[in-house]
């Protein structure tokens, strides 16, 4: 029996060339994925932001609701 070493034990396969198609779709995800880590960077760099914001604004008073709700004289007869 044959002495078993790494070189024997495991069989060694060529791996075969990169194809111009297969270069080409590992180029365009790479860059889909850079694009979507950008993305999401982004919003949530800007939903922060909005939140930080949001957090420290006071309240505002509604008081453009209660003029709406009066009619005049003059709309109500038509």
């Amino acid at each position: 029996m044959t002495k078993l070493t790494k070189n024997t034990l495991f069989k060694v396969y060529d791996s075969k060339p990169e194809t111009p198609m297969d270069k080409t779709t590992r180029v365009v995800r790479q860059m889909v994925d850079e694009e979507t880590e950008k993305r999401d960077a982004k919003n949530s760099r800007l939903r922060n932001a909005r939140l930080e914001r949001e957090a420290n604004t006071p309240p505002e008073i509604k008081a453009s609701a209660a003029s709406k709700s009066r009619r005049t004289k003059a709309a109500s007869t038509r």
